[in-house]
């Protein structure tokens, strides 16, 4: 049986997953709230317990594959995908481009569904949809285990694990940044491949 919102807000909390800063978004925008998931995922029964989650809340959606963008993606989407018995794939960046690599291919008219760790903006996200449906594929859905708020990138429903509202800022208007706080950018978005 999945896993109640309080739970995994729980889990989140236990797990030191929380975190209180400066902190610069892989949108880019700022924030003083950050939700650092790879400390949950570390755990692997706490990881198949959300993606079994995931699963349940999407028993009636036909879906063929699990995709979902490197880095924060992987792990929760492999996850899924093993809950949903599918196979799964995942893009990356290649020259600032994301797409996908490995030889990973999208089978046309397969329903995907795309799986990431934490949606704010949901840029990844929408690269991810165009990749698919530039691939012949379908989208069956979004899903990610927290939901920042905020207005997305793409159109395409999406369902959370849970939704956490942490307000955050253009840089330009970041009181934070004007208050001189050091700024600090633990996500992935930055990393070269």
């Amino acid at each position: 049986m999945g896993m109640a919102e309080s739970e995994v807000l729980e889990a989140l909390e236990r797990s030191g997953a929380l975190l209180r800063g400066h902190f610069v978004l892989t949108s880019g925008r700022h924030s003083e709230g950050y939700v650092q998931c790879a400390r949950v995922l570390e755990d692997p029964g706490l990881t198949t317990c959300l993606a079994q989650t995931v699963a349940e809340t999407l028993a009636s959606t036909d879906i063929d594959l699990v995709a979902a963008p490197a880095v924060g993606g992987i792990i929760i989407g492999f996850a899924v995908a093993q809950a949903l018995g599918v196979k799964f794939i995942f893009s990356e960046r290649e020259s600032g481009t994301m797409c996908f690599r490995r030889s990973f291919v999208v089978p046309k008219g397969a329903r995907v569904l795309v799986v990431e760790d934490v949606v704010t903006t949901g840029g990844s996200v929408a690269e991810v949809i165009d990749l698919v449906r530039d691939s012949g594929g379908e989208i069956a859905g979004v899903a990610s285990i927290i939901d920042r708020g905020g207005e997305k990138a793409f159109s395409e429903p999406l369902t959370a694990l849970v939704k956490l509202e942490v307000e955050s800022w253009e840089p330009s208007e970041c009181r934070l940044c004007a208050s001189g706080e050091p700024v600090t950018s633990p996500g992935s978005r930055r990393l070269s491949m």
